[in-house]
């Protein structure tokens, strides 16, 4: 049992070094040209996948915007005010919206059934 757990660690290693690696644009390829990373990767799968992991992806430090970067989530844009971001009870607006004033009679509830009050 541990022998398959192994083989499919390894293959599991393996497929997402080389679809990693080839998703990769060819300019953000760090040490060796992609193609040599490729084969690397598939002759030697466990050496050539753990290369690749830790000296052939991009860094992810600067470099192109966020929306740019191929590891991007395609999450929300940083804050432009910076700052952690605020849950929604933080934020007055929202919870404005969701107990609104009631509105303003002219007088006109004489019996005072008005259930709000």
């Amino acid at each position: 049992m541990i022998r398959v757990v192994m083989y499919l660690a390894e293959l599991g290693l393996l497929v997402y070094a080389l679809i990693d690696c080839v998703q990769t644009e060819r300019a953000q390829v760090r040490n060796l040209p992609k193609l040599v990373w490729i084969a690397l990767i598939v002759l030697l799968p466990i050496v050539g996948s753990i290369s690749w992991l830790l000296a052939g992806r991009p860094l992810r430090e600067g470099g192109a915007p966020p929306s740019q970067r191929p590891w991007s989530t395609g999450g929300p844009a940083p804050r432009p005010g910076g700052g952690a971001p605020r849950g929604p009870d933080d934020d007055p607006d929202f919870l404005r919206h969701l107990n609104p004033p009631p509105p303003r009679d002219s007088g006109d509830d004489p019996a005072g059934d008005d259930p709000r009050r």
